[in-house]
């Protein structure tokens, strides 16, 4: 076994072990929290079908290629890589649909009682369950065409248009089918990052007119030496939309990658599958990093019911 193989086997076991403990804690953290009598928000649901995907992605990307580098015997079925891959395209749909609703809603939260989205921001809570519950039913009936273009290895075929994913093959016809295949899948993905983006920057937009209405109420007199709440939110929205779009814009820059590529490498294919994994892995540590007072601002949020509006809702949505 060649020294490259342990190193790569080791660094896909290091982020499985490091995605599943971050996304399992603060699953634990948010079922702790309803045991203890505390109010659900509206976006603990999403959070939950984010973090269950994120665990699907680290597990369907990393344990096959860990596996596959550090040369265990790994050969599944035909049905077993059918299942293997339909389960990596699904999980990474939602969870990049669920992190996009997951904007969505916190800027509908924020957003000010006397906007237009006024009506929506009681509306909205309702649908959530259900929202979330379609992301996983149509991304399951898109990707029910899966089986069409993967086999085992164990499976000749006359195909020659075969990507070797080390335990698994995807076979097409051509580099046009292969390109199309892959065009439609990522659509839905690009939808959703457009959608973060402009959620995001709403957020972001008015955090920043409410913290220059602060200013100007107080007066600069009366300014604290401390970071205000509005940048603490903003600096936390603009690291994970910004880790997010960072690692989907690399990830799916690969995914084309081999999907044009006849006989992609073992490198390529490894570097894909990584960073494939990264956000899931990452996206935990980010949400419990938004304020690491976390039981405080939860008691806080009980106690103190003279604040502004806006500071409140950012704490709805910031205080996981």
């Amino acid at each position: 076994m060649a020294s490259w193989e342990v190193a790569t086997g080791t660094l896909f076991l290091a982020q499985v072990i490091c995605g599943i403990l971050g996304n399992f804690s603060l699953l634990s953290h948010h079922v702790f929290l309803s045991l203890t009598g505390f109010k659900a928000r509206c976006t603990d649901l999403i959070l939950r079908h984010l973090l269950v995907a994120n665990c699907l992605v680290i597990l369907s990307y990393g344990v096959p290629q860990a596996v596959t580098a550090l040369r265990w015997k790994f050969l599944p079925s035909d049905a077993e890589c059918n299942l293997l891959f339909y389960v990596q395209r699904v999980s990474r749909a939602v969870f990049i649909e669920s992190t996009c609703f997951l904007s969505i809603f916190q800027a509908i939260t924020i957003s000010p009682r006397n906007s237009r989205w006024a009506e929506l921001k009681v509306k909205a809570p309702r649908y959530i369950g259900l929202s979330s519950m379609l992301c996983w039913i149509l991304n399951m009936l898109i990707n029910t065409i899966i089986p069409i273009y993967v086999t085992s290895k164990w499976i000749n075929t006359s195909i020659t248009k075969r990507k070797d994913y080390g335990y698994c093959n995807a076979v097409f016809q051509d580099t046009f089918t292969g390109s199309l295949f892959l065009a439609l899948l990522l659509l839905p993905d690009a939808v959703s990052l457009g959608l973060m983006l402009l959620a995001s920057s709403y957020m972001v937009f008015i955090l920043h007119r409410h913290k220059q209405q602060v200013q100007h109420i107080h007066g600069p007199r009366n300014a604290s030496p401390r970071t205000s709440p509005e940048s603490r939110a903003t600096r936390s929205i603009l690291a994970l939309v910004s880790t997010f779009v960072f690692f989907y814009t690399v990830s799916s820059t690969f995914q084309v990658y081999l999907a044009l590529l006849s006989k992609p490498s073992r490198l390529t294919v490894n570097i894909s599958a990584l960073f494939a994994g990264c956000f899931p892995t990452l996206s935990p540590y980010l949400l419990m990093s938004c304020d690491s007072r976390v039981s405080r601002l939860c008691f806080a949020w009980i106690r103190n019911t003279k604040s502004p509006n806006i500071i409140r809702n950012m704490y709805l949505v910031f205080a996981l």
